[in-house]
């Protein structure tokens, strides 16, 4: 089967959005990404996946942490600015949950330290140990077939 061919069968499952951040030497990095899942409630970990040339690798393996941020779907504009495809002068700011910097206003902030890295085919899986979170009213923003959608817009499609 051709590279293709597998990218749209797995970009037929829609998923959440979120930003993964970390913080390194002072410096805040984030970074669009979809592929994260909860893994096991107890203890509380959670995975996620960054192709293993993806600039944020190294900075959550220095730092040792990172927080995903599950977006809602107010902020494209933030997943577009994290995923390369948007340029801006403006920095963004962010908050702090457990010392680990997070999305104001994501509908979801979790706060992990890595407790395991395993090392997949072109991608590195990081087991999370969630340290805290916090949650926000509001909707997810939703990505599918390579496109952004809202809850609000599959529902009214699907009717």
């Amino acid at each position: 089967m051709n590279d293709r061919l597998f990218r749209n069968a797995m970009g037929s499952f829609a998923t959440g959005v979120t930003v993964i951040a970390t913080e390194t030497k002072g410096d805040t990095l984030g970074m669009t990404a979809n592929a994260f899942m909860s893994q096991s409630l107890s203890p509380k970990l959670i995975i996620i996946s960054l192709k293993n040339d993806a600039r944020m690798l190294n900075h959550i393996k220095e730092s040792g942490q990172f927080s995903v941020n599950v977006l809602s779907e107010k902020q494209q504009d933030l997943s577009m600015i994290f995923a390369g495809q948007v340029k801006t002068e403006e920095r963004v700011v962010f908050d702090y949950l457990d010392e680990k910097p997070v999305i104001p206003n994501a509908i979801a902030q979790v706060a992990c330290n890595v407790k395991s890295t395993y090392i997949e085919g072109d991608h590195t899986i990081f087991i999370g140990q969630v340290t805290d979170i916090h949650l926000e009213e509001g909707e997810p923003l939703i990505f599918s077939k390579g496109k952004y959608c809202s809850l609000e817009k599959a529902a009214l499609a699907s009717s």
